[in-house]
């Protein structure tokens, strides 16, 4: 299935022909975690990433001039790769992205609080950067070629990995920077207690863990009432232990590009930016 360009931006006419010929245009996908900055070669028409999905570590502390010398080095490494200039470069941050601005950093140093990400990232990098939510990212990828694809009505995509991130899409227009993952529920911020890293730092069998996560999908039922909620982040890759158990009102589907959809996500903003653009 064909979708509709994402709304509100312009659909290229033409595509320039940067990787030796093949006459694909590709974007760089840079994707921070908590715990990994996931990175990849993306190309933003297929919707899909070219070559492996890398990662190294997040720099502890997260602080953002760690952070930019770490996505330097992923980017030249990209580079050198391609050995041709890239369309864009895309940045998903774990927290609000304000017009740039960096609003909340729960699993970033706090020093990224009140950061132009945009203007820091362009300095950093050495060239223009589209910046936005991670979990936002992941929302547009899979709006555009995955799960989401062609869907009416609310959608609610939730990851979950290191924390919980959050999309939320109302006939095919995202609404940015929601932060459901940070809902206080039960007493607690469920960001700490039904991401995938709560079931290995408390050693949680697959029961015990999708209880969790049935309580806290069945609370945002009862907030936003979704038609369909679509599932990724790291633990997607092992959907099958959990997702059948889960019993909601919406229907539940794991993410098509599993934990490459914040990759892709970043890689597809930064093309239609630099198609806007030009």
């Amino acid at each position: 299935m064909t979708c509709a360009p994402l709304p509100s931006v312009a659909t290229p006419t033409a595509l320039p022909v940067l990787d030796g010929g093949r006459g694909e245009p590709l974007c760089a996908g840079l994707d921070i975690g908590g715990t990994a900055i996931k990175y990849a070669l993306v190309d933003p028409v297929r919707g899909t990433t070219v070559g492996p999905v890398r990662r190294v570590p997040t720099p502890s502390p997260a602080t953002p001039a760690a952070v930019v010398a770490a996505l330097r080095g992923v980017l030249e490494e990209l580079e050198d790769e391609t050995r041709s200039p890239l369309t864009g470069v895309g940045v998903g941050v774990p927290g609000i992205v304000d017009h740039g601005v960096v609003r909340s950093a729960a699993h970033l140093d706090d020093s990224w609080l009140g950061v132009d990400a945009r203007r820091l990232l362009a300095e950093g990098l050495d060239r223009e950067v589209a910046v936005l939510n991670d979990a936002d990212a992941a929302g547009l990828a899979e709006m555009r070629f995955g799960a989401a694809c062609g869907v009416d009505g609310t959608v609610l995509l939730i990851t979950l990995g290191t924390g919980i991130g959050s999309a939320l899409l109302l006939n095919g227009v995202l609404v940015p920077n929601t932060e459901l993952g940070h809902v206080w529920f039960e007493g607690r911020d469920v960001d700490g207690w039904a991401g995938a890293s709560a079931r290995i730092a408390e050693n949680l069998d697959w029961p015990t863990y999708t209880d969790r996560v049935q309580r806290y999908l069945s609370h945002l039922e009862g907030l936003v009432s979704p038609d369909l909620i679509v599932l990724g982040g790291g633990i997607s890759e092992r959907q099958e232990q959990f997702l059948p158990h889960l019993e909601l009102r919406a229907r539940v589907v794991p993410a098509q590009l599993r934990n490459a959809a914040g990759i892709v996500g970043t890689g597809l903003q930064a093309h239609l930016a630099h198609s806007a653009q030009h």
